[in-house]
């Protein structure tokens, strides 16, 4: 979008992690406000008009209607910790930054050693809702196992982390939208 450029491409405006995107990660998309490949948005839009705020939650309109209602749908990335994330960015951001980086490379890792082809999409979504411990423990296990062909490697990490999903009460899949037969 025209005139809509951030410093930060790894945490959206709208508290997206574009850091742990298929997308971003393909290099398909540079980031929220990142130029070339940066569609138009209304969010963007939004924040040009109320002064090009960073994050939405410096607006002072925040929380506006926009986030009344929680995203009942993900898209090709996830929307469930939308305002969970802003909220830890608002307050450490830091911190925050520091463990979406931590997250960030744990993907690159599983992207380059452990995708056999087929779960890019299942290691982004792992990688956006599991506490970072918990993938730092699966990374620790992989790292320990024998060498093995890439679709068992891919298994594998994919069991492990599904057993800490499990742990942690989360289900490691994309909410699709669903069309409704009328």
């Amino acid at each position: 979008m025209k005139g809509f450029e951030r410093k930060d491409l790894q945490f959206s405006l709208c508290g997206l992690n574009c850091a742990l995107c298929p997308m971003q990660a393909d290099g398909h998309c540079p980031g929220c406000g990142g130029g070339a490949g940066n569609a138009s948005c209304s969010i963007a839009r939004c924040s040009l008009e109320h002064g090009k705020v960073e994050y939405c939650f410096q607006c002072e309109a925040f929380p506006c209607e926009r986030y009344k209602a929680d995203d009942a749908w993900d898209s090709f990335v996830l929307h469930r910790n939308l305002k969970q994330d802003m909220e830890k960015a608002r307050r450490a951001p830091g911190a925050y930054h520091s463990q979406l980086k931590a997250k960030q490379e744990i993907l690159r890792e599983l992207l380059d050693k452990y995708n056999d082809g087929r779960h890019k999409s299942f290691f982004c979504t792992a990688v956006n809702l599991l506490e970072l411990e918990r993938l730092q423990r699966v990374m620790g296990q992989l790292e320990k196992g024998e060498a093995a062909p890439a679709k068992e490697l891919a298994a594998r990490a994919k069991e492990w982390m599904q057993g800490e999903a499990r742990q942690q009460g989360v289900e490691l899949r994309l909410r699709k939208k669903t069309a409704s037969k009328e």
